[in-house]
């Protein structure tokens, strides 16, 4: 959480933009871009696409730390196994000044002497977190998916397993949205990287879940329950199943007290 604040405090100050800027330009308040940016709450994840599109820093890579932001909020990190976040954003350009040409090249000399330091420093970081075990063939994928936001599995390999911790959940589709008779919001997911399909809700209470199969299909039914007043106030996910174009996949939610279940559904595209 501290991590994804820090990244938004600085994407906030690359757009020069004051706190009544921010929801001028978002469909967020001002005292929820306060409450966000000192870490009282965590932000839903359109915020902080939002905050990183108004900042021109790519989406996916926002998206992988508020991802790990709310899997440790949530108290899922612990027992899912989240990785470590990736390095801090860069810091924002400094202002260019008047002087003579030996202060600036000392300046640039400086500024080169900090990239490299840096550079290294987060390589023997990101070597210290390395687990001391190689992934099974099944989990392994070439160099340029291994980043924070990039899947860690695929179809098969994905079933039955978190899209928080496979980083499934970068950037995938949303199939519906259904707002239940008690005022909790489900949506159906999709991510075409992974080939599959889970469901998401926030804004529920205690005793609420969720469920999700896929029609014609035999596989289990997947489902959720929100557990603590934590995971109440922000997501709670079902687990994933495999899905291709066409599927067609069923959903529920069961209210804990009050009302009778609701169902509805969506079609991958």
């Amino acid at each position: 959480m501290n991590q994804l604040v820090a990244s938004l405090r600085e994407l906030k100050t690359r757009t020069g933009l004051s706190l009544a800027g921010l929801a001028a330009k978002t469909p967020y308040s001002k005292s929820s871009w306060e409450r966000y940016l000192n870490g009282k709450t965590l932000p839903p994840r359109e915020a902080v696409e939002e905050l990183c599109r108004l900042a021109g820093e790519p989406v996916g890579r926002c998206v992988a730390l508020w991802e790990i932001a709310e899997a440790e909020t949530s108290g899922r990190g612990a027992s899912e196994g989240v990785t470590a976040p990736p390095p801090p954003l860069p810091p924002a350009p400094v202002p260019e000044v008047a002087a003579s040409p030996g202060h600036r090249r000392g300046v640039a000399a400086l500024a080169v002497l900090g990239s490299v330091c840096a550079l290294a420093g987060g390589l023997v970081v990101a070597l210290l977190l390395l687990p001391h075990h190689h992934p099974s063939p099944a989990a392994s994928f070439p160099s340029s998916t291994g980043s924070v936001s990039g899947p860690r599995c695929r179809e098969a390999t994905c079933e039955g397993r978190s899209p928080v911790t496979m980083h499934c959940g970068a950037q995938p589709d949303t199939l519906r949205t259904y707002r239940t008779a008690t005022g909790a919001y489900v949506q159906l997911r999709h991510s075409g990287e992974c080939g599959t399909s889970w469901t998401r809700m926030w804004g529920g209470r205690i005793g609420d879940r969720i469920e999700m199969d896929v029609s014609g299909r035999t596989s289990p039914v997947r489902g959720a329950r929100v557990r603590t007043s934590k995971e109440a106030n922000t997501y709670i996910y079902t687990v994933m199943t495999v899905t291709r174009p066409g599927t067609v996949i069923h959903s529920c939610f069961r209210p804990a007290t009050g009302g009778g279940q609701e169902c509805f559904e969506g079609r991958v595209h």
